[in-house]
């Protein structure tokens, strides 16, 4: 008749106590009481080793050389991660530099960025244009494929600063931002968003103007998506040679 009687009401207490540890309340009473409406100090009343640590930043190395060694080393942001690293590969003075965002799964055991069903589409577009790898710079914001997937907000944050001191020692005339994550990283934008003109992205190396198109994986799942890409290739090379 009606609802069950029998609840287990330890349970749930139970239940909820371990609902707020996941929220962050890791403890139940405190020994002294809390202003909580009280403004928290502004940096300068912090200590001063926490305003330091605040503050600095890393110092990227000054010149490219340098850099390609720094990036698949112990001190990248990816270190910590499995895999091999993949690093810039091809010519950084062809003036065009292509951006990516990451490894694909089956790049590792080649060594090489955009390998595989992606990389033969690649090769293709690069052939329409009369480049091939040795002609271009292609890089990827993040050197070894996250064990996720995908790369968190603070660590693409991270990525975003290096690759844009990537962009000023490097100093590509036009830079091909493929897929979303290369353009959101330059533009600030989507592709959907940012493709379909030349934009100019100031560095401290001078300007590069950016195109930002789908990614080949995107391409092997879109077909019909070609046909923009194509106007994209063709902004990219317009002007270059």
């Amino acid at each position: 008749m009606g609802a069950d009687q029998n609840h287990d009401w330890r349970a749930s207490v139970a239940s909820a106590l371990e609902w707020w540890r996941d929220a962050g309340v890791d403890c139940e009473i405190d020994d002294s009481p809390r202003d909580w409406l009280a403004r928290a100090p502004s940096p300068d009343k912090l200590p001063s080793v926490v305003r330091e640590e605040l503050v600095e930043a890393p110092t990227l190395p000054a010149t490219l050389t340098e850099f390609a060694a720094w990036r698949i080393g112990s001190a990248a942001p990816e270190a910590g991660w499995p895999g091999q690293a993949l690093g810039a590969q091809g010519d950084p003075a062809s003036g065009l530099m292509i951006l990516v965002d990451m490894p694909d799964r089956e790049d590792e055991a080649v060594g090489a960025l955009l390998s595989g069903s992606a990389g033969r589409l690649f090769d293709a577009m690069l052939a329409a244009i009369g480049r091939d790898r040795q002609s271009t710079y292609l890089t990827a914001l993040a050197v070894k494929r996250p064990p996720a997937g995908r790369v968190s907000t603070d660590t693409a944050q991270d990525l975003e600063t290096i690759i844009r001191h990537h962009l000023s020692l490097a100093a590509p005339k036009r830079v091909l931002a493929l897929g979303n994550a290369a353009s959101r990283a330059l533009t600030g934008l989507d592709v959907a968003d940012s493709r379909g003109s030349l934009r100019v992205v100031k560095h401290d190396g001078g300007t590069s103007e950016v195109v930002a198109s789908f990614h080949p994986r995107f391409l092997l799942e879109r077909p019909a998506a070609k046909a923009d890409a194509w106007r994209d290739l063709k902004m990219v090379i317009g002007g270059l040679e």
